[in-house]
């Protein structure tokens, strides 16, 4: 007997393991995340798999049977890519990403990839078309250019404070030698002491700066969120004792002591925290919620994979304009009075030390959800 050749080989293995399995590839299209429709040679749908239910929030028994173009309406560029694969028969992609108007949804960021459908006899009988969601993909590089962008001006940064730190230090000398010589003039010695206050405020502006360029290596321990979150709440509400500011806590008992640094993570929470509360301008609510991320798990060297923990602070304050957002994270930029502009470039560094993920929804007066994704394991 002639051994099989490779094309039989692989037939052979397909139908011993798929043989007695004639729903397969049913539950391949049910179960895949990308989006599948297909149409016939006249356009109108034939399939409309879960993802496209779940993407174009439409059902299966309502666009079965519907022309393509009633899914894709004001949509040309979708529509030109269907009519490639179905009236020109070839395959087309877009690879630079097409926004999908939804109606009673946010747009969404998508990859489309449209091919004709041939029968056995080589003749088209058909087109279809596979959406891929690239909303994570999109967060995945807004974090990327952030992460090279605070490197580059850290370290810019830290070289200036250097610079800066040592004259700063004989400033505070001769304005503390001035303030002893004149002790005995009230007017004269409370200038030296603003002196003195103001390069104290410099100074720590500065030290702020040199942690962002170089920061200390995370010392890694198990540090229980729940109880890191809870405190912090506590002492919120204490600083807003006496306002209508409410604080919902929706921590996941379940998740386990997560590995990071107690220390860093206390100040990233803090900080994100407190600007949450300082949104609020009289009445309104903030919300800490942790939970196990369904979206992003990480993969180390060993090519073991870690789960997610998100963990959300949101707000009912004033929101972030919309010109503001890719500025947030640029140190010195700030919508605060008070405030220095480095807390969330601070908070951006202390989320990539930890391999993790920052996400920021926002509308102006509608409040700000600040999503951190770090994982579970590192």
């Amino acid at each position: 007997m002639q051994p099989e050749n490779q094309q039989d080989q692989h037939a052979s293995l397909s139908k011993s393991a798929h043989g007695n399995d004639p729903n397969l590839y049913v539950r391949i299209l049910e179960n895949i995340d990308r989006a599948i429709i297909a149409c016939d040679q006249t356009g109108c749908i034939t399939l409309f798999n879960p993802a496209a239910e779940a993407l174009f929030e439409r059902s299966s028994r309502q666009m079965i049977g519907r022309h393509y173009q009633a899914l894709f309406e004001g949509q040309d560029r979708l529509t030109y890519l269907v009519k490639v694969a179905l009236d020109g028969g070839r395959s087309i992609t877009d690879d630079e990403g097409i926004s999908l108007q939804r109606s009673h949804a946010p747009p969404l960021p998508v990859n489309i990839y449209a091919a004709p459908i041939f029968t056995d006899q080589g003749r088209q009988d058909g087109a279809v078309m596979i959406l891929r969601d690239m909303t994570h993909i999109r967060e995945l590089e807004g974090t990327l250019r952030r992460t090279d962008r605070l490197s580059l001006l850290g370290t810019l940064a830290a070289g200036l404070a250097h610079e800066i730190k040592n004259p700063l230090g004989g400033i505070k000398g001769a304005a503390q030698l001035l303030s002893m010589e004149l002790s005995g003039d009230a007017t004269l010695d409370e200038y030296t002491q603003i002196m003195i206050r103001e390069v104290e405020r410099i100074n720590a502006i500065i030290e702020e700066l040199m942690n962002l360029g170089n920061p200390r290596p995370p010392e890694i321990g198990e540090v229980d969120l729940v109880r890191i979150l809870g405190d912090i709440v506590l002492l919120q509400k204490e600083a807003v004792r006496g306002q209508d500011i409410d604080f919902l806590l929706k921590l996941d008992p379940s998740i386990p002591p997560i590995q990071g640094d107690a220390q860093l993570l206390t100040r990233l929470f803090l900080n994100l925290i407190k600007n949450a509360r300082e949104a609020i301008d009289r009445t309104g609510e903030v919300s800490v919620e942790t939970r196990i991320s369904p979206s992003y798990h990480l993969t180390g060297a060993d090519h073991r994979t870690s789960p997610m923990v998100d963990i959300r602070v949101s707000d009912s304050g004033c929101g972030i304009a919309e010109g503001e957002f890719e500025r947030i994270f640029t140190p010195y930029f700030t919508t605060k009075s008070g405030g220095n502009g480095l807390g969330l470039a601070i908070c951006q560094k202390v989320v990539e030390d930890h391999h993790g993920l920052l996400k920021i929804d926002s509308a102006p007066n509608q409040g700000t959800t600040i999503t951190v994704s770090l994982p579970l394991r590192r």
